[in-house]
This record gives C-alpha cells, structure tokens and sequence, in this order.
C-alpha cells in the first residue's frame, strides 16, 4: 500500500485515524502499531515476520546495553551481536542476488560451471528500517537514551507506517520521549492534513509527471538521444526524484502530525546549493544525519589527520550509495558524492571556495545532474553511454519526437518545478510552503491555504483515478 493510491486515501487512513482517536490515549500506540502492521503486511505479507522476530531480538539484547548491567566487555559483544544480525539480514535479503551474479559472472569468464540459487526477494523498506534499528541499539548502548519500556513501544518506532517505508530515517533519540507520551492539538492535526496534502500534490501533479519525460527519455537507446533530449531526461528526472521523495516526506511528516508525532525534516531546497557539501546538508538530511553519527564519527570523522579524514568521507559515500541500491552505478553514485565532498574539502578556504553563487550553484547543479544519470541508469555502462550524449551527443539521429513526450503538460510542470526548486523562498519555511505560525496565523490564512490543500488532494486523487500504479522512487531501497 502506497500513500498515493485511492485505497490508502479512502479506506485505511480514515478508518485509522477513527479508531485512534475513539480509543483512550493509554491504547493509542496499541492501534498504531496494529495499524502500520497491517500496512505492511498489504505489500509484503510474508516479510511481516523477519520484521516483528528481528525487532523482538533487538528488543531483548538491548535490555543489557546500558552501563551498569554487563561489563563493558560484554555490552561490547552483546552490541556487536545485535548489530551482526540486523546487518546479516540487509546483507541477505538486498545483496545476496548481487554477489551471486557477479560470482556467476565471474566463473562464466574462466569457464566455471554458474552456481545455481533462487533469487531472494527483497522486503520493503528494510533499508530504512534497518537504519532506525541501528540506531537503538547504539543508542541505548552510549546511554543517549534508555531502552524501550516495552517491546510494543519499541516495534512501534521501528513498524510505524508513516516513515516504514521510505523514511525519514528516525534516530531514536529524536522521538524516544514521543513514543511514551504525547501531545494531540487541533493545530498539529490541521498542520498535519496541509502537509499530507503538499507532499500528496507534489507526488502525483509533479513528479509522476516528469517520470514520463525521464522514462523515456532514460529508455531510448543512447545512440539515438541528441543532446538536448538527453538534457532534458535528466532534468526531468532530477525534478521527479525530487517531487516524488520529498513528496513522500512531507507526507510522512505529515502523517505523523495526525498521530500526535513530529519528525525531523528531510529535504531543505537542495538544487540551490553551491557545492556538493551543501547539497547534502539540505537532501535527504535523516541520512546525512544518521551517517554522520553512527558511521563518519565512529570512523574517526576529522580528528585523525587530513588523509584519514578524506578516507572516512569517501568510505561513508561509497556505503551510502551501496545502501541505495545493490548495482554497480549506485557505487558509482555513492564515490562521485564522495570524491566532490573531498574536493569541497581540500578547497575549504581557498579562492575557488568563495566563488559567487552565481557561479557555485549551476555548476553544484550540473554534477548532480551527472551523478542522477548514475542513479537512474539500468547499469554503469547504460550511464557512461547516457552521459556520453549529454556531452557529444549533437550528432546523434535524434529519437521520434513522440518517443519522449514533451506536451504542453510536460513544459507546464517543468516550468512549475523550476521556480518552487529555484525561485525565491516565498516563506519562512521553504520545505513547508504551506506552514502555519498557530499563534500568528489568521483565520483567512488557515482557510487560504486549507482550500489549496483541499485543491491539491482531490486534484491529485482525480488524476489517480484514471493512472496506473505509481509506487515512490525509493521503495525499492
């Protein structure tokens, strides 16, 4: 189940939130773990179980964490155990089907007899929650906070449906207290439906529209994209991962503000950056986030020397992009953000490192630009050829004109995406455009932009009556 299908919008959702809030305050976490369970058990039945057994044993070695229980020599192994298995089963369920691909690939070049498996099916999201259960453990075992008071609490903060799938990637820390008690307002609700409504436009009107330009565009065989096309499909991709992972954030977000829940934010504006390092301070900011505190400064971050710290940048990125996706382009992806983070850093302080903007943020915009066709392409030589016709690709015989469709609709929404990535913050709040101050707002500003909200969501579940199924770019991490 998809946040923007008419099945989650009509039936699930509102059927949720009535049993919610009919129930006391006490049950409320009993009908929201009931509740992401069943959501997750609509797309992945089967999986249900690795999520519910792997979450119990987390559950019960974090028991014997915190200082004071164990000594430190056994907390040291208890933790290296509960790390060990969340790890060994993200090793198993996403990359298993890769390593015995290249093995095969690999005996296949010296003659060898290919080695015979059934190919692993992958649970969804179990990247990102993976990630959140990660954190717990190392959590509790630092003492930044305490162990869940019970396994339904802790279930729930890695099962909760609206960061489930695809994030935000919650830290422990960040909502530890939430999970025991919170606060439900009529202000955190009515901001919670405006955000829903938001990321639901941006999804469906924005990027499932760019997805046809950059499907097809990213579909044709590169030795027939002229230059522009190719331009333009990369453009447009970038503009639907955009849309389509921020959209699914802000409805997280959210979500979450219907359940009593803040999260985090995830994404500040990120294609008016001026370097790659700023670039990753506004995308995808729970990842950034999280690598930061539980791998880059495990590893040593900056505090063993100049090369040491170069290293550790380059390694986080390359493990990012690995966690991506089990392919060799999202390597790729993951060392060309690494290699420019270096580069950002070996230029901190130089000439080159206080270049205008206007010269910073088209420049940042076109690697990234690059680095998309790594992570949009079927495999690294598809993105070697790809890029190849974005930089030489004039003499090409250009595709059918109706082979990439490029309609008034499709220069509309380009149009559209250009100025709400580029144009100038029309709030205090650019990532929530339609945010409300409670203690500042008007009633004619709270029902101005309840009316646009209303307009995009019925807009958008109109155009979902008559699509296909649209699943978000980063369910299938």
């Amino acid at each position: 189940m998809v946040f923007s299908s008419l099945t989650f919008l009509f039936l699930f959702l509102p059927v949720l939130l009535a049993v919610y809030y009919m129930c006391p305050a006490r049950h409320r976490n009993l009908v929201a773990l009931a509740g992401s369970l069943f959501f997750y058990a609509w797309g992945a039945p089967r999986f249900v179980l690795v999520l519910v057994v792997s979450s119990f044993v987390d559950f019960v070695l974090s028991r014997e964490l915190p200082a004071g229980r164990r000594s430190v020599g056994m907390r040291n192994a208890i933790l290296a155990v509960a790390v060990a298995v969340n790890v060994g089963l993200l090793l198993y369920f996403k990359y298993a089907n890769f390593f015995l691909e290249e093995l095969n690939a690999w005996l296949a070049r010296f003659g060898g007899a290919e080695a015979s498996w059934t190919a692993v099916a992958l649970p969804i999201g179990i990247s990102f929650f993976t990630f959140q259960k990660l954190s717990y453990l190392v959590d509790v075992y630092r003492g930044t906070a305490r162990p869940a008071r019970n396994a339904g609490d802790y279930l729930l903060y890695v099962a909760l449906f609206p960061q489930l799938i695809a994030g935000p990637i919650v830290r422990y820390h960040d909502v530890a207290q939430q999970l025991i008690s919170r606060e439900y307002t009529r202000e955190r609700f009515f901001t919670g439906i405006l955000r829903f409504c938001q990321g639901l436009g941006k999804k469906v009107l924005v990027a499932n529209t760019m997805a046809e330009v950059a499907d097809a565009a990213f579909g044709a065989a590169p030795a027939s994209l002229a230059f522009g096309w190719a331009w333009l499909g990369v453009v447009a991709y970038a503009f639907q991962i955009y849309f389509d992972f921020s959209g699914y954030s802000d409805m997280a977000i959210g979500l979450g503000r219907l359940l009593g829940i803040e999260f985090l934010e995830n994404f500040n504006r990120p294609y008016i950056s001026r370097s790659i390092t700023e670039f990753w301070r506004r995308w995808h900011i729970s990842l950034s986030n999280w690598m930061r505190e539980y791998l880059y400064i495990p590893l040593g971050g900056n505090r063993k020397g100049t090369a040491r710290t170069y290293f550790n940048l380059w390694i986080v990125f390359l493990i990012s992009g690995f966690w991506h996706g089990a392919a060799w382009n999202f390597v790729a992806w993951g060392a060309f953000h690494g290699f420019f983070l270096c580069v950002d850093k070996l230029l901190k302080g130089t000439r080159a490192a206080r270049a205008p903007g206007w010269i910073g943020l088209p420049l940042t915009f076109v690697l990234v630009l690059f680095s998309w066709v790594l992570f949009r392409a079927d495999s690294l030589a598809h993105a070697v050829d790809y890029m190849g016709r974005m930089v030489a690709g004039f003499g090409a015989l250009p595709v059918e004109a109706a082979a990439i469709p490029f309609d008034l609709r499709h220069q509309a929404v380009l149009a559209a995406g250009l100025v709400l990535c580029f144009g100038p913050a029309l709030h205090a709040h650019p990532f929530d455009f339609m945010r409300l101050e409670p203690a500042k707002a008007t009633v004619r500003q709270a029902a101005g932009r309840f009316a646009v909200a209303m307009l995009l969501f019925l807009w958008s579940a109109a155009t979902l009556a008559t699509s296909t199924f649209n699943p978000f770019i980063y369910f299938r991490f």
